[in-house]
């Protein structure tokens, strides 16, 4: 007579350690599924973070080199248009500024250029906006027209509200061509921006920038 261990497995001790077996590679598997998309959730709210942190360097930069000096050939302009898309400010903004873009002249300063951010809806997220940004020489005066196309800085914008410090008030818009010299520029803007994760979640920016040239010392 033979013994149990020379009789090997019955068909009943595989089929458990089958459905044992199944189960782990289950586990592994979702364990390894929920790694992934932590992962891809990260890299996402990585690259909304550093979007929106750029976006948010560019404009206050250019706010804090926005042109106000005696010189006929300056064009004070900074007009903010304060308005709402879907419950949410999405504010719009040009300005006259000596700071656009990132190319620097030797001198630190460049030469003085008008730049405009605007928002769209995205026609393919609902919810979502499109910021662009437009930038064209103030040679061509006040009313010129942008010659190339809008650079698209992001398609996932929520909210863009922008304010204006008048040296007493926050004011939600500002026409700069409205206003006598020498008050044209607002003292400070706060810049208050949300993007969207694609996630559910949004991730909110925000800065306040101090205008130099707002007090004339020249």
């Amino acid at each position: 007579m033979r013994s149990r261990a020379e009789a090997g497995f019955t068909l009943l001790e595989l089929m458990l350690s089958i459905a044992i077996l199944a189960i782990i590679l289950v586990m592994i598997a979702g364990s390894f599924n929920a790694v992934i998309h932590s992962k891809v959730q990260g890299e996402a709210r990585l690259d909304v973070d550093r979007q929106g942190r750029a976006i948010l360097w560019q404009l206050a930069n250019e706010l804090r080199g926005a042109v106000q000096t005696p010189s006929p050939q300056s064009n004070v302009l900074l007009v903010g248009l304060g308005q709402m898309g879907n419950g949410s400010p999405v504010d719009a903004i040009t300005i006259s500024t000596l700071s656009a873009g990132h190319r620097r002249a030797i001198t630190g300063i460049d030469a003085e250029q008008v730049v405009s951010y605007s928002v769209t809806p995205n026609p393919r997220v609902r919810g979502w906006y499109i910021l662009a940004r437009n930038q064209r020489s103030a040679l061509m005066g006040v009313n010129g027209s942008f010659a190339t196309p809008p650079t698209e800085l992001a398609d996932n914008v929520v909210a863009l509200h922008i304010k204006y410090f008048n040296g007493g008030d926050w004011l939600e818009s500002w026409d700069s061509t409205a206003i006598p010299a020498p008050a044209q520029l607002p003292v400070a803007v706060s810049i208050d921006l949300l993007l969207g994760t694609g996630q559910g979640h949004n991730m909110e920016f925000s800065t306040e920038v101090i205008l130099p040239m707002a007090v004339p010392v020249w």
